[in-house]
């Protein structure tokens, strides 16, 4: 009969285990995560790869999410290690940009060399209201050959 018990009692932990596993499984399959996580959720950047040498013209691919877009498009700026601008231009969305899915971009911008060996690729979320809490930018950094 103790054995029974015991039995029982590791039977009853084994379920009430697999229910709650089961239950924590379900819950992280049909609740979505929220779709805007920061930039790295927002943007995917094909070309250049940052650190990459860059040259005039640089054509500028990739991806960003539809609300990152208006009126389908978004400002690439190029600015040299002191952040001062070498170039900007607008990003064109390549299909249907008025979605929370990935929208394909390109760009191209024409440079003259800076000076410093070293600068940026800004990507910045058009934000036509101008309020400080709509902006978003994204960087990373490339050389100058």
């Amino acid at each position: 009969p103790r054995m029974n018990k015991s039995v029982t009692c590791i039977i009853g932990s084994i379920a009430v285990l697999a229910l709650v596993g089961g239950i924590l499984w379900y819950s992280k399959t049909t609740t979505q995560a929220p779709i805007v996580q920061g930039i790295p959720d927002m943007l995917v950047v094909d070309a250049p790869k940052a650190g990459s040498v860059v040259v005039s013209p640089l054509s500028v691919k990739g991806s960003a999410r539809g609300m990152f877009y208006f009126e389908a498009s978004f400002p690439i700026e190029l600015q040299d290690a002191n952040r001062q601008e070498i170039a900007i231009v607008p990003a064109q969305a390549q299909g249907e940009w008025m979605t929370e899915d990935f929208v394909p971009f390109e760009g191209t911008l024409t440079f003259e060399k800076p000076s410093t060996p070293t600068g940026f690729l800004v990507f910045k979320k058009d934000n036509p209201s101008g309020l400080p809490e709509h902006d978003q930018s994204f960087e990373m950094s490339v050389r100058f050959e």
